[in-house]
């Protein structure tokens, strides 16, 4: 059975308010980068530019769901894309 392709997504934690309820960063995977800022109340999530945004717009939200307590200002974090990009 061969090995499904992945790719390490990078995350920096730029911004964080309870008080908006919304979360800011950087995400970069193999070359790409892109700008994020989620509303984790009810807002959802915006990715910027749009090039490539469809790429990383699905596993950045699901890991974004996951870790959203644990994730602080200044922290770099990273998750595993099932796919290559």
């Amino acid at each position: 059975m061969s090995q499904l392709p992945q790719t390490t997504a990078h995350v920096q934690i730029t911004r964080r308010s309870w008080q908006e309820g919304a979360i800011e960063g950087e995400v970069s995977a193999n070359g790409w980068a892109w700008h994020f800022c989620w509303r984790f109340r009810g807002g959802g999530l915006r990715v910027e530019p749009s090039v490539g945004r469809a790429l990383i717009c699905d596993p950045l939200s699901r890991f974004l769901e996951k870790s959203d307590y644990l994730l602080e200002p200044g922290s770099n974090y990273s998750f595993v894309i099932r796919s290559r990009l």
